[in-house]
């Protein structure tokens, strides 16, 4: 097909050989100036149709009566000067829109968009030669030709039911996942590119080509969001002047997750990448990130589907605590101000990040919060799911811990004594029972006349309830012979 062109073209005039040329990748840029350029055919209604040489200009059209993409030559038939302008058109038939929902509609111009993104791929990749400001820009476009796009309603949303546990939901596979992919590696490729110069790729790559590339983080596509954490994870590292706006997009995200839809795909890549920003920040921490901790990430202890992006919640909240030891405090604030009260599941989760919390606690920030917590540690110890009431004794478990405990045992034991003793006699569970008084025999160590005194007050309190049951039991008694009198009474009256 190839040598027909180039020999039919030397019998045409000198401008529609320049055209068929620059077709082929052999001759100079064509204008875009006209409407009918390329801008003009990404924007056609006809995704199918395929760019036409112009027989009297030389700019070319959209050919709404052609169906057919033509392969073009590869790199290393052209020589080194005419391979921008071959990247150019092979980027042009990379912006075709095809139906992927049908395996067998356009197959063999999608095999030859697909082997062509490949080809984009290794010239990048190779390093061959900067390419063109102008080849930049246009390969942008058509990278977001080709992801940015509605996706496909959640399950729920399409049936008009409630919607379910995300757990439950079953795993979406995006159709168009054969280019895809190839798309995503060509963006990839680009952004570490060592020829890659961020002044110039700044212009492309701005403020709303990221927020875009947020929007696709919602994709139910597991592969998809894993791409896309790579990719964004990368601008962030490269494009120094887009942090501020990417950290402000994304607690805008964790925003409208926490307090309208609690409906999102990828919060756990998107806390993924904040894991390794947070990492980075530098002593002392600013306020702006402070606010960021308070007001987006310790609210996302809130939604019910914590579970699904729990671990990486938990890594980006100790390592706040790891970089300022000072914010403990806030956040086992913030902790006991979400624990859950009927979710078992979710106490043990938030045990086990309590855990972690604590390991990086100094003496004075667990001294501000000390009561508050074992109050809420000493209703765990009481739950009736027994995986709660075990998370909550292996923190005794911890030497840290421990630690903090022994220093404040005068505190602890007065308010965690009484939910010990109540497990011993009240809890279903053999397991607790041996945790519980393991616990108890720690105490005793560390401080045995503490012990005997709260074992004591403990006695006295429960002696003291005693009377006022029985007190209870005596007036209810009174009151009920009072009624069967007034009844024999009336009986004898009538």
């Amino acid at each position: 097909m190839f040598k027909k062109i180039i020999k039919g073209g030397q019998r045409k005039s000198s401008k529609s050989n320049s055209t068929y040329a620059y077709l082929y990748g052999y001759g100079p840029p064509i204008s875009h100036n006209s409407g009918s350029g390329p801008d003009a055919r990404q924007n056609s209604p006809n995704s199918n149709a395929v760019v036409a040489p112009a027989q009297n200009s030389d700019i070319l059209f959209v050919s709404p009566l052609m169906n057919i993409v033509e392969p073009l030559p590869s790199f290393r038939e052209v020589s080194v000067s005419e391979r921008q302008n071959l990247f150019l058109r092979k980027l042009q038939i990379c912006c075709f829109q095809f139906d992927f929902s049908d395996t067998l509609k356009s197959a063999r111009e999608k095999e030859i968009e697909r082997k062509t993104l490949l080809e984009l791929v290794d010239f990048i990749q190779s390093g061959s030669g900067k390419i063109s400001d102008v080849c930049q820009e246009e390969m942008i476009k058509m990278i977001g030709v080709n992801i940015f796009r509605c996706l496909p309603p959640t399950s729920h949303e399409n049936t008009g039911q409630e919607a379910t546990d995300p757990e439950e939901d079953e795993g979406y596979l995006e159709p168009s996942w054969l280019h895809l992919p190839i798309v995503y590696e060509l963006l990839l490729r680009y952004l570490v590119s060592s020829d890659t110069d961020t002044k110039a790729a700044k212009r492309y790559i701005d403020h709303s080509f990221v927020l875009k590339l947020l929007d696709l983080f919602d994709s139910e596509d597991h592969r998809e969001r894993e791409f896309l954490k790579t990719i964004l994870h990368r601008i962030y590292g490269k494009f120094m002047v887009h942090r501020p706006f990417i950290r402000k997009a994304i607690n805008n995200i964790f925003y409208r997750f926490i307090y309208e839809t609690e409906r999102h795909s990828g919060i756990g890549e998107l806390l993924e990448i904040l894991g390794s920003i947070i990492n980075g920040f530098a002593l002392p921490m600013k306020e702006e990130h402070k606010l960021f901790l308070v007001r987006a990430l310790i609210p996302l202890h809130k939604p019910k589907s914590v579970a699904m992006y729990h671990r990486q919640l938990s890594y980006c909240i100790i390592q706040f605590v790891e970089k300022d030891y000072k914010l403990a405090d806030t956040v086992i604030r913030g902790l006991l101000k979400y624990w859950p009260l009927t979710n078992c599941q979710k106490e043990v989760l938030f045990l086990g990040e309590l855990e972690e919390v604590l390991e990086a606690t100094q003496p004075a920030e667990f001294q501000r919060c000390v009561v508050p917590l074992f109050r809420q540690i000493a209703r765990c110890l009481n739950s009736s799911h027994f995986q709660v009431a075990e998370r909550a004794l292996f923190l005794w478990n911890n030497e840290h811990i421990v630690s903090l405990i022994a220093q404040n045992r005068q505190v602890i034991l007065t308010i965690i004594f009484e939910a010990l003793e109540k497990n011993i006699p009240n809890h279903w569970n053999q397991a607790i029972h041996g945790l519980t008084v393991n616990v108890q025999k720690m105490f005793m160590e560390m401080d045995a006349e503490l012990f005997d005194e709260c074992e004591r007050q403990f006695e006295e309190k429960a002696a003291r309830a005693q009377v006022v049951e029985e007190q209870r039991e005596m007036t209810w008694k009174k009151l009920a012979d009072a009624a069967a009198q007034r009844g024999e009474d009336d009986m004898v009256t009538v």
